[in-house]
This record gives structure tokens, sequence and C-alpha cells, in this order.
């Protein structure tokens, strides 16, 4: 028998951004649909918040955000814009956390073919913009702790940008797109528990591990009374929040007790508890929580344009708008380039290189996280935390109108493949490109 020389093994290959299967597929349009009417809310939210703080009537803005109300003897007195961002906020989190593990047990991410490009997009997405900033802010060690600031994505405000331009976008583009933002949502929860907590109290964090172990366990059997669950979650969040960890991360540990798949028993219901709660909470979370958030924390008095030009001079609002609109397309542009081209993966037939472009741009929306991120860095009022702010809005709009412009043009392809897309020639209720599974 002839020699036969060793088998080199061949790197992966195949199609990155492939359409997902049709369940999938509608789970991932019904949560975008909810995600653009938030969009729409937040922006509403933002531009009441940013003319009242600069009308005549201005001190009433900051007097109803600095309005305190709470219990003090358990240090929860807080003004109604640090209730927003730590306690409204734990609802979105909660939501992250539920998305994530889900992703990660039955959805995208649980294949790490398909993962790896989101997954390294989101890294680079994160690591650029931070290096960015550092690099604007290097003579100032005191404004280098605000590197967090414009690494995070906000999904809703680029859904409403969107929308706003009546684009289309292929099922693989919205895919990954959600994809890149849970996994984002990831990366900033990490951010803000491992270095955004301050005056550790091991005493709480343990006594909150009580209320979280009862909650697990009731919720792995299934139990989904809200009159039950509800107390032993506010119980967690409570204990997180006087423990010196943000309290917004009690919401991800919540999100990820709860089971994704239903238990199968006889006569239970089909759908699992992740999606029970899911269902519920969303349009909360998008409709409310994160809009009074925005209406909370986007107010700033922008001082006319003598006011707006020293805020841009500032190394840390020049740091966050040059780290989200270069920043951040170079970083998710680049990581995913170089992931596929090293992979000898190839796009899928519904989409080009331009069409991912103009998705790394809408990734420099950064919102939500990057305002509460702004506020942990330098403190809520101060001059850094409102030349922080305008950035923000700065850089965030910057790349809503570079991508408008890239995507729009596109508008007439995406037409076309959502044309496809719907097609369902064999009449089985499934359109063709999708599969069932």
């Amino acid at each position: 028998m002839a020699h036969q020389p060793p088998v080199t093994p061949k790197a992966p290959s195949g199609k990155v951004f492939s359409r997902s299967s049709y369940p999938e597929y509608r789970r991932i349009l019904s949560i975008l649909r909810t995600e653009t009417v938030g969009g729409a809310l937040l922006l509403a939210a933002t531009v009441v918040a940013l003319i009242w703080a600069n009308s005549p009537a201005a001190e009433g803005y900051f007097a109803l955000r600095d309005l305190k109300l709470g219990f003090e003897p358990w240090h929860l007195e807080l003004s109604l814009g640090h209730w927003a961002s730590d306690g409204l906020l734990a609802v979105f989190f909660f939501l992250a956390g539920l998305e994530l593990k889900r992703e990660f047990v039955a959805g995208e991410l649980r294949k790490p073919a398909r993962a790896v490009v989101p997954v390294a997009a989101a890294i680079g997405g994160v690591a650029v913009p931070a290096l960015i900033f550092v690099l604007f802010n290097l003579g100032s060690p005191e404004t280098l702790k605000g590197w967090a600031i414009p690494t995070a994505t906000d999904i809703a405000f680029a859904l409403a940008v969107l929308a706003v331009i009546n684009t289309h976008l292929p099922a693989a583009l919205r895919t990954f797109l959600l994809t890149l933002a849970v996994v984002d949502d990831l990366i900033a929860i990490g951010i803000i528990a491992f270095f955004y907590s301050t005056g550790l109290q091991p005493l709480m964090l343990l006594a909150a591990l009580v209320p979280l172990a009862l909650f697990t366990f009731l919720v792995q059997k299934r139990i989904r009374s809200w009159y039950i669950l509800l107390p032993l979650a506010l119980a967690t969040w409570g204990f997180v929040h006087a423990s010196g960890i943000h309290a917004t991360v009690a919401g991800v540990l919540l999100g990820f007790a709860v089971p994704v798949f239903a238990s199968g028993k006889k006569g239970e219901p089909a759908e699992g508890l992740a999606e029970h709660f899911e269902h519920r909470l969303r349009p909360f979370s998008a409709g409310f929580a994160v809009p009074v958030f925005a209406f909370f924390s986007a107010g700033v008095a922008l001082g006319g344009l003598e006011g707006m030009g020293a805020a841009l001079r500032d190394p840390v609002a020049l740091g966050i708008v040059a780290a989200l609109v270069a920043g951040k397309a170079v970083g998710v542009f680049g990581t995913t380039f170089l992931v596929t081209k090293t992979t000898r993966a190839s796009l899928d037939s519904s989409i080009a290189w331009i069409d991912l472009f103009g998705l790394a741009l809408l990734a420099g929306i950064g919102f939500t996280v990057s305002l509460l991120i702004g506020e942990l860095s330098f403190g809520a009022g101060s001059a850094h935390n409102d030349h922080a702010k305008v950035a923000i809005l700065a850089g965030s709009l910057i790349s809503a109108l570079l991508a408008a412009v890239v995507l729009k043009a596109r508008n007439r392809r995406y037409r076309q493949v959502q044309a496809d897309e719907e097609r369902d020639d064999d009449g089985d209720g499934v359109p063709d490109v999708f599969s069932r599974a």
C-alpha cells in the first residue's frame, strides 16, 4: 500500500452572517419590533429632556431630576435620576441577562462556528473605542476613568434610526445586529461590575445570595407567580445596591437564573420561563424604563454655542466622539473582516461588505449604557459628565447620519432580499430560504 501523507487540518470555512432558522428569525423580528418602538420613545424622551434643560424653565427639570424619594435607614433615599439609573435600568439588564442566557443555550451563540464572528466583532467594537479614548486622555489621569463610556452600542437607538430611514435589513444582518448587541451588553455588564463598583461591602453581597438562591430555586421549579418572585428580586436588588456593586448587576444575575426551556411536563405551558418573562417585561423596559432613564440622564444645559464649544474642547468629549464614530466602525468592521478572511469563510449571498460597514457605523450609536457609565465615571452633575453627555449625543448623531447614508443607498437591494425572504412557493407557511428547525 502506498504511503499516505498526513492530512493537514483545514481552517474552518463556511458562510458567516447566514440566515437563522425560521422560528429564530420570527423571534428576532418580534424583539426588534418592540425595541424599535422603544427606540422612538427613547429619542422623544431625549429631545424633551434637552429642550427642557435648555429652556427658561430649566430649573424645574433639574429640581425634578434631583428630587429625593425613599427610605434613608435602608440607604435607599435616592434622587429620581438615581432611581431611574439604579432601579429602572435593572429591568433592562434583567432582560439582557435573559437574552444572553438564551443566546448561549438555544440561540446563535450556542454554535461556536456561528458565534465566533459576532463575539470577535463585539470585542473589537469595545477594545478599539476604549483605546482611542485613552489616547485622547493620556495626559489627564483624572479623565482616564471614562475609558469605557464609548464602548457600548444602543440597540434601541440604532433600530429607531433604521426605522426613520425606512431601510429593510436582510435577515442575516438583523441576526448579526442583535447578536452583536447581546455580546456587547455582556461586556458592558462585566465592565460595570468589575471597574465601576466602589466601597464593596462583602456582608451585603453575601446577604444578596440568599434571596437570589431562593429566586433561582423557584424559577428552576417553573414557579412564575409574580407575588412570590418579585419580593425576592427586590430583596436581591436592595442587597446588591447596598454592597457597592452597581444595582443593575442584580438584574443580570436574576436573568441568568431563569431557565430557557420549558419543563416538558404535561399541562405545563409550552413557552419557557425566560420567554414568558421576556414577553411581559420587554414592553415595560423598552416603552417606559429606558425612556425614563434617558429623560433624566440626557438633559444637560448646553450653554449655547459657546458652551458646546467648551464641551467639545474637553479631551473627554473629543475622545468619546472619535471613539464612537471611528473606533466603533474600525473595531467592528475590522475585526469582522480579519476573522472572516483568516477562517476562509464567506459572506451570505444576501449581503456585501458595504452592508457590514454600514452596520459597523450604526454600532457607533452609544447611548443608554454610555450615559450610565459616564455617570459612574465622573458623577452626576460634574463638568466632565456634562461634557460626556454632549459628546455621546454628538458622536451617536454623527454615527447615525453616516450609517443612514450607507444603508439607505443599499435599500433597493434590501427590498429585493426581503421579497426573497417572504417567498413561499411550496405553501408550507415557511419562506423557502429558511429552514424549519
